[in-house]
């Protein structure tokens, strides 16, 4: 999974509008020890919105290639969690670690508009040759 992680800039975040799934692309950073994820979204957008008024989501990360081999040779990670916005040293710590992997997003982030949001993992879904299916779950 980690190789996956760093082989991808993006994710689909999932969150829920009016009691209907919503899908998103955000670039994302996570921990080393992959228990959390973070992205960054200003705070007029139509996610964040969503993740106000409900702080679960899932996050797909995959490295398809719209083939055909995708069928045997694609993985996906589907990660379930809470989120919430990051602020003071908090943010601080996690803006170095995005801003490692998304440096080209460094003016967007330190926009006063902009919010940097922490995902706090509760489960892994590792899918791979398109049906083997391993789950991780972490305990709070």
């Amino acid at each position: 999974m980690r190789e996956l992680f760093d082989s991808q800039s993006l994710a689909v975040l999932s969150t829920e509008c009016s009691g209907h799934p919503y899908a998103s692309l955000v670039a994302f950073a996570v921990t080393e020890d992959l228990r959390t994820l973070f992205f960054a979204t200003a705070r007029d957008t139509r996610k964040f919105a969503n993740l106000r008024s409900n702080s679960r989501v899932a996050l797909l990360v995959d490295n398809r290639s719209n083939s055909v081999d995708d069928f045997l040779q694609a993985v996906a990670v589907t990660l379930l969690g809470s989120c919430r916005e990051l602020s003071g040293t908090e943010r601080a710590g996690a803006e170095r670690l995005y801003l490692e992997r998304h440096p080209h997003l460094q003016e967007f982030l330190s926009s006063p508009t902009c919010a940097l949001i922490a995902v706090t993992v509760h489960s892994l879904y590792l899918v791979s040759r398109f049906r083997n299916v391993t789950e991780y779950h972490f305990s709070p």
